[in-house]
């Protein structure tokens, strides 16, 4: 008999039991309503030093729905999917709307925006890997990461996740859809050194299709790489030097331009590049795509959270920002028309050169690599910029030395226009995809 943790639930049952959500809510009076359901199941694995830490099934049902009452708004949720919890649920969102306040802006996305005949983007691959398998897969990847060098004295784990999830949506202009999906993936932190000495870092690994992983040997390996190399780390004089982010950490520079160019923050005047569409940020040479139909990719979607049909869309072409990143309500306090966006940015790609990362060392001649960033000290308001960072430091185009205990500063619209160079090394392990960033010149302090 099959275990009923690795099976989700029918495709039938999510529509049956939105479609309940929505037939509710029009009989309480609603003039239109969305509903959303989802089931996951899931195993996640964590050992340390041989040992099993934690073991989880997963297994989640859950339901939420939004009722519109003219330009008032109310949403509610369950925690499982039965009959009468939808009822509930709807019957909560409804009850409440009654005290919310009118807003104009509120209400479902436009009827002729949603999805049509969505295309098939292979985002499901399930992973039938039992549960003592998985954990001498974790086995296998902390031992690769202590055997790979001597000076790994201990590790902080490694751990292997399998997920898949069954997600449905329909609103009242007649839209339904549901897409399967998986996630699975593969970690370890490696612990280099002894005393006050040690250095710590990690390296995973993440796909839809476990085909696509990495071996788990070698995500151990790279992380104990990563840790050795921190080892013997100083702090570094004050002087204002060049850049380079590595692919991992870069894209959460470009994170805070998708922030910034958000609609919430924008209808709110709460961003620094209010007002900026049409605006040059970049280098004439950069471009910034939205890409959602990738198939397996981790950012991929046929249609955003509200219906939307998604497709390619430039965000930022030859420097200039094309529009923002908005959903429907946003899209309506600002005058202007959602950009599918509601949920996130989906596979936005960075336009990369050919220069691999040491091609980029060579460039840069003398600054700072920076390989992790640490602390909130990002004021998308302002624009001003000021992380603690580690990483190394290089000399005549090679890494020198690692550093830490430093903080690089500047101001988003400096770094953005001072961006030399996208490194040819992609890091495609989320929506945003980009490769190391070279910028021409931060505050780099330290003693």
């Amino acid at each position: 008999m099959p275990d009923p943790r690795n099976e989700l639930p029918a495709p039938g049952t999510l529509e049956a039991f939105v479609q309940q959500a929505l037939d509710d809510a029009r009989q309480r009076g609603a003039d239109a309503a969305e509903a959303a359901c989802s089931g996951d199941i899931g195993l996640s694995v964590n050992v340390r030093k041989g040992e099993i830490d934690t073991l989880e099934h997963h297994r989640g049902r859950d339901m939420g729905v939004t009722v519109y009452f003219g330009g008032r708004k109310a949403s509610a949720s369950a925690g499982e999917l039965s009959e009468q919890a939808v009822r509930d649920a709807v019957q909560a969102a409804c009850d409440i709307a009654r005290y919310t306040s009118e807003d104009p802006a509120n209400g479902l996305a436009p009827a002729e925006r949603m999805a049509v005949d969505p295309p098939e983007l292979d985002l499901d691959h399930p992973w039938p890997l039992p549960a003592d398998e998985a954990v001498e897969l974790a086995r296998d990847c902390e031992s690769a990461a202590v055997e790979a060098d001597r000076r790994i004295e201990n590790t902080e784990g490694a751990g292997v996740s399998v997920h898949r999830g069954l997600h449905a949506y329909g609103n009242s202009h007649g839209f339904f859809s549901v897409l399967p999906e998986s996630r699975h993936s593969i970690h370890c932190v490696a612990v280099a050194g002894r005393g006050e000495a040690m250095q710590r870092d990690y390296w995973y690994t993440v796909a839809r299709d476990p085909a696509a992983l990495e071996d788990a040997r070698d995500v151990g390996r790279r992380a104990a790489e990563h840790a050795v190399a921190r080892l013997g780390a100083e702090s570094l004089h004050t002087e204002r030097v060049p850049v380079l982010f590595r692919a991992p950490v870069a894209r959460g520079l470009v994170g805070h331009l998708v922030s910034a160019v958000r609609g919430s923050a924008l209808y709110r005047q709460a961003s620094f590049l209010v007002d900026s569409a049409g605006e040059q940020l970049f280098p004439a040479w950069l471009q910034m795509v939205e890409r959602p139909h990738i198939p397996r990719a981790l950012g991929s979607t046929a249609f955003d959270a509200e219906g939307v049909a998604t497709a390619e869309s430039a965000l930022v072409r030859d420097g200039v920002l094309q529009r923002y990143v908005l959903d429907s309500y946003s899209a309506r306090r600002l005058g202007l028309e959602t950009t599918a966006n509601a949920g996130g940015v989906h596979n936005l790609e960075v336009s990369g050169g050919e220069e691999d990362f040491d091609a980029l060392l060579r460039r840069m001649g003398r600054g700072l690599v920076v390989t992790e960033l640490m602390g909130q000290g990002v004021n998308l308001v302002t624009g001003d910029y000021s992380r603690g960072a580690a990483g190394f430091w290089v000399e005549n185009g090679v890494i020198d030395r690692p550093v830490q205990e430093i903080t690089i500063a500047g101001h988003l619209r400096d770094l953005f226009a001072g961006i030399r160079a996208v490194g040819s090394d992609v890091d495609r392990r989320g929506n945003i995809r980009c490769g190391s960033i070279l910028v021409e010149e931060m505050t780099v302090a330290g003693q």
